[in-house]
């Protein structure tokens, strides 16, 4: 019998990950980390329903931390298989992962010098000896090629857009086949490839981030020039938190265009994010996996000024002329983000441009929801900028672009799971499913079992 089990990313935009079972050999797809509300990032400290170790493998889609920030905790309660994932996959997983470890161990630390924690002491989930020990487990599996898993199950990766090394997952396995969407990217997208379609399937597990809504209409670097252009015409700074991996490159390939079509001309543009600086200089490693040629990703990399350390980052927030800063992390939840946001956000003449996905008790989501109050390092901080939400810039496909690539199987499944999205976003793409294709489809409950 062969078995479904979502672990994660049931009920939740986070936290993705989904146990196949049969004859007693499990293989996960996605490994993630919880984020958000606290009553989700608390289940980050919970063990597993079924012990670590007996997990033969895990089968990745892409290196968010939502889909593989549990791998060193997995890791190291014992998982001792391969992890299946994309060349670029394992390349931004390094990137992901080590400084999830390092970033881990310095907020304990910075909680315990300062006080702030609840807990005494204030401990990591993992550190970075945690993170580089997962990437030990890595084993790569090139797109269109057929991998063999253990216990006979067999993967082939398809492209999914979103980010550098995404992939959608067919796992052929006891005589079913069963596709995961993974998170699918957008179709048009100006770096990344569209989504590959896939023709067959016993089972699909989709995700329904944006399973309730269409992304806003129009060209993203108009309304972005406007933003940055009104922005510094009252004297402020442009503040965009950014997933480093992802948002962070599209920002700059369109604030190239902004340049290229002289808009904004001397104005200084800072990334200050020591990851995404790495994970641009991936753009130029993984040159199929997106749009761009070799002199593009030069000429888009090169505008603007690259900061690693933390006095460099220091004088950022330091200064008062205008400018765009681009730093992570893309829902204001850690990194040099915070310290930015407590410095411009307090001034009415700064915007805080959101680029990204805002997940439910992240402070973007707060800001976006109209709080003016955020708590960072365990003081309350005012915010008076003017907050824009720029969902266009999403890498995540919309409602619509979901039905896309759900269309294009040829035949009807026996049944779709919709997973990875808050409730309303996940029964809305269920309801959208039934109405408009006459599948079967459903919403799985955390640790909800399925025979397939």
């Amino acid at each position: 019998m062969l078995t479904l089990t979502c672990l994660g990313g049931a009920g939740t935009v986070t936290g993705s990950k989904h146990l196949l079972t049969h004859d007693g050999r499990r293989i996960l797809v996605d490994c993630g980390l919880f984020q958000g509300l606290k009553n989700l990032r608390e289940l980050n400290w919970e063990p597993l329903p079924v012990p670590a170790s007996s997990i033969d493998a895990v089968v990745l889609t892409h290196a968010h931390l939502d889909h593989s920030g549990y791998l060193p905790r997995l890791v190291a309660d014992g998982f001792t298989g391969p992890v299946f994932a994309t060349p670029a996959t394992r390349d931004v997983a390094e990137l992901i992962l080590r400084d999830a470890g390092y970033l881990q161990e310095k907020d304990a630390e910075y909680a315990n010098r300062k006080g702030f924690s609840k807990h005494s002491p204030a401990l990591p989930l993992y550190d970075l000896a945690d993170a580089e020990a997962s990437l030990e487990h890595f084993t790569l599996a090139e797109f269109g090629e057929e991998t063999a898993l253990p216990g006979g199950a067999r993967l082939r990766f398809r492209r999914a857009g979103h980010i550098l090394g995404a992939a959608t997952a067919e796992i052929d396995w006891a005589g079913r086949r069963i596709v995961f969407s993974g998170d699918l990217g957008r179709y048009g997208d100006a770096m990344m490839v569209d989504p590959e379609p896939v023709e067959r399937a016993d089972y699909i597990v989709v995700e329904s981030t944006y399973g309730d809504r269409v992304h806003e209409p129009g060209d993203p670097v108009d309304r972005l020039g406007d933003v940055i252009e009104r922005t510094l015409k009252r004297g402020g700074t442009v503040l965009i938190p950014a997933f480093a991996v992802g948002r962070a490159q599209l920002l700059l390939y369109y604030l190239w265009q902004l340049k290229r079509a002289g808009r904004l001309d001397s104005t200084p543009i800072y990334l200050d994010s020591p990851m995404a600086i790495d994970a641009t200089g991936l753009l130029h490693a993984h040159l199929a996996d997106h749009r761009l040629d070799r002199e593009s990703c030069r000429q888009m990399c090169a505008i603007a000024e690259y900061t690693r350390d933390v006095e460099q980052s220091k004088a950022i927030t330091a200064s008062a002329y205008p400018k765009v800063v681009i730093s992570a992390s893309g829902m204001a939840t850690g990194g040099r983000i915070l310290h930015h946001l407590k410095a411009f956000g307090r001034d009415p003449r700064n915007t805080l441009l959101f680029a990204g996905y805002q997940a439910a008790g992240t402070r973007g989501r707060a800001l976006l929801a109209g709080k003016r109050e955020v708590k960072i390092h365990g003081e309350w901080i005012g915010i008076e900028a003017e907050i824009v939400d720029m969902s266009q810039l999403s890498a995540h496909a919309d409602s619509d672009e979901l039905m896309t690539w759900l269309s294009g199987f040829r035949a009807a499944p026996a049944r779709v799971f919709v997973v990875h999205g808050e409730p309303e976003a996940s029964d809305a793409l269920r309801v959208r499913i039934r109405r408009e294709l006459g599948w079967e489809a459903r919403v799985p409950r955390p640790e909800q079992v399925f025979e397939l």
